[in-house]
């Protein structure tokens, strides 16, 4: 199987997503330029976090025109796996892969710690091997995390189980204590129409080994292995 990891000006987690790829998938993914317009025929693209643009004019809005975006759209829609980690979160929603949008923290400063995230569903690639409404802890770093979406947006969101993650406490309870941004319905990651597509802010590839504190990010990865495969 072969993974990309897309690179762009800015970017801070493309090694952290390189490191994860070969450590689940066995093999070196290819580290693809934000300015290339094309990519070798892969089974999974991984959108990194980071500050693509230095963040101007709005996260993600310029990463979200750089020209390979265009063929990640087209292989999203043609089903290919895309994961899009924090900034890769909000370059697919500016590029219009997923709903919605991520403004600034409702508390105006940057966050930097260990979330609770419950796992609304486990029947997708990216969640297989987690247990349905357990709770992950998983590190965040954002400071435009706080997603929103219209009444409508979020009402289809719902109705159609879209929402990957939510925000919560240890024994997954929801409060707005646990709500590190202020996010809506305290989401913290969304799938597309047909599954294939998952934007969150945290980042599950930075806890996939006990030296780093923690592995409750290598499910996802793990997982993502085994759906791959079959």
């Amino acid at each position: 199987m072969k993974t990309a990891v897309i690179v762009f000006p800015g970017s801070n987690c493309d090694r952290d997503a390189q490191v994860a790829l070969r450590h689940s998938f066995g093999g070196e993914p290819v580290m693809v330029w934000h300015g290339d317009a094309d990519m070798p025929a892969v089974d999974l693209i991984v959108v990194p976090g980071g500050f693509s643009y230095g963040d101007y004019l709005r996260s993600g809005a310029m990463a979200a025109n750089s020209p390979i975006m265009r063929e990640i759209v087209k292989r999203a829609n043609a089903g290919v796996p895309v994961l899009g980690i924090c900034n890769g979160f909000q370059i697919l929603t500016e590029s219009g892969l997923l709903p919605g949008a991520l403004m600034r923290n409702a508390d105006l400063k940057f966050v930097c710690r260990d979330v609770w995230l419950r796992v609304e569903r486990n029947d997708t690639i990216f969640a297989n091997r987690y247990v349905s409404n357990s709770a992950i802890r998983i590190p965040i770093a954002h400071h435009d995390g706080n997603y929103f979406a219209d009444p409508d947006t979020l009402k289809m969101l719902q109705g159609e189980n879209r929402i990957a993650f939510r925000y919560c406490t240890e024994d997954g309870s929801l409060s707005d204590e646990a709500n590190p941004n202020g996010s809506i319905d305290h989401i913290a990651g969304i799938y597309n129409e047909k599954l294939n597509v998952l934007g969150m802010m945290p980042h599950p590839e930075r806890l996939m080994d006990p030296a780093l504190g923690g592995t409750d990010g290598l499910p996802m990865f793990e997982g993502l292995v085994e759906a791959l495969a079959a």
